[in-house]
């Protein structure tokens, strides 16, 4: 399968340039999506796709905008690291497009965002997902992946209007799976073993509450490992000895798996979204220099210790979802080779984030909250004096002060950590909690 032709962008691009740098070369760039299209829900007018310009909530914002003109499609972002406008760039002058610069852990960005554009169908996916990250910096992943969460919940709450929220998790809340143990179905009990999966399975608990509590029309889906176009590109460090598998689903594919649970699936379900291809990450990275014809792969491989507590295998069984009459379209050769086609031809797409690519970075932790409350403040008082577009006019030095302190924190790079400085991660019996 080869990358689909250019679809023509309509219109004038208009995004602020303070956010994004326009080099043009989004103009080049084919128009991604998924390949199903289930037809229009009649009371689906206005959805919100939170993270909407990071990787995989991009590729769901396109599939919709393109697939389904009848509905207007909102990306909300606070355009993170791991989020470029270049991924929906394309998309501006679409009269069912809408860019919003906002934050899931700001209460008014959220609800002026529902409030604004009348949403009434939720795709909530923003999130920190750096697992390697989430061992050094776990703050930040509770208070974007729970706390986050808890006020997009409130406040679908208070507007009022949500007739359909979507909330997208991960297979990593299962925790591991024993290499000839059974795949794990949606009633499978959850074990989360790093900080990254215990967040997200917070978030899934309250989401479950506000079911239950609130009545709230929502739906819990469980990805895979999700790859293709647009993803960052990150160097070849490998955890340990390799030899841990994860599952990989390309990413048009998760677009029709979203696209099949809107228009197909039931309210008040978990559905996982699976993928037969399995492998382990030695062999990921073998494969993945064969595609770009390196010979010397062992001289492009840099093995890092391990994490703290590393999975070996995540396996969960997509009945549920291919009962609706989802399937999975894109074998792992041809997602491979199509992911590997698009960085060739648009590798300067990011830019440098080699900042936050050390190996579980595992740092003082009292030394990162000072620095993130500093943040906070500096956050409060910009809000405090914004101009009520949703973009701040003050305040922005001390935010990026803050913010510069909190990267200045040194981070270890491969083989720099100190073996006391790596917390054991015995491995849980079935039914004990450690």
């Amino acid at each position: 399968m080869a990358l689909p032709a250019l679809i023509p962008v309509l219109g004038q691009a208009s995004l602020d340039t303070r956010f994004f740098v326009d080099d043009g070369l989004w103009r080049k760039a084919p128009m991604l999506t998924g390949q199903s299209s289930c037809g229009p829900l009649p009371d689906v007018k206005n959805v919100l796709v939170t993270g909407g310009e990071g990787f995989i909530a991009s590729w769901l914002v396109r599939h919709l905008v393109i697939k389904y003109p009848e509905y207007n499609v909102v990306s909300f972002d606070k355009l993170d690291y791991c989020s470029s406008l270049n991924n929906s760039r394309m998309l501006e002058g679409r009269p069912n497009f809408h860019f919003f610069h906002g934050d899931v852990k700001s209460d008014k960005d959220v609800l002026r965002c529902l409030r604004k554009y009348d949403i009434d169908t939720v795709f909530h996916l923003a999130a920190h997902t750096h697992v390697d990250l989430s061992f050094g910096n776990s703050y930040n992943f509770t208070k974007t992946n729970v706390l986050g969460t808890h006020i997009l919940l409130e406040s679908a709450i208070a507007v009022g209007t949500i007739k359909r929220f979507y909330h997208v998790s991960t297979d990593e809340v299962y925790g591991e799976v024993e290499k000839d143990a059974a795949d794990l179905t949606e009633q499978s009990s959850l074990w989360p073993t790093n900080p990254y999966a215990a967040s997200k399975a917070a978030a899934e608990d309250y989401v479950t509450a506000y079911v239950k509590s609130f009545r709230l029309p929502a739906v819990i889906v469980r990805l895979n490992n999700v790859y293709g176009p647009h993803q960052r590109k990150k160097p070849l460090w490998i955890h340990g000895d390799g030899q841990h598998t994860r599952r990989y689903l390309f990413a048009g594919d998760a677009a029709d798996a979203f696209d099949t649970i809107l228009h197909r699936g039931e309210i008040g379900q978990i559905y996982n979204v699976d993928s037969r291809d399995e492998i382990s990450n030695l062999d990921l990275a073998g494969k993945l220099l064969a595609a770009f014809h390196v010979k010397d792969t062992a001289g492009c491989i840099e093995h890092t210790r391990d994490r703290p507590f590393n999975d070996r295998r995540y396996a969960v069984d997509g009945t549920k979802l291919r009962q609706l009459g989802w399937k999975q379209s894109v074998s792992f050769e041809e997602g491979l080779a199509m992911t590997v086609d698009w960085y060739k031809e648009f590798s300067s797409w990011w830019g440098s984030i080699d900042a936050i690519l050390s190996p579980f970075p595992v740092v003082n932790g009292d030394s990162i909250m000072v620095a993130t409350l500093k943040a906070d403040r500096a956050a409060e008082h910009a809000q405090a004096v914004s101009n009520g577009n949703g973009l701040f006019v003050k305040g922005e030095e001390a935010i990026v002060g803050a913010k510069d302190e909190l990267t200045a924190l040194k981070l270890p790079g491969p083989g720099e950590l100190d073996a006391q400085q790596m917390p054991g991660g015995k491995k849980r019996k079935t039914g004990q909690m450690a």
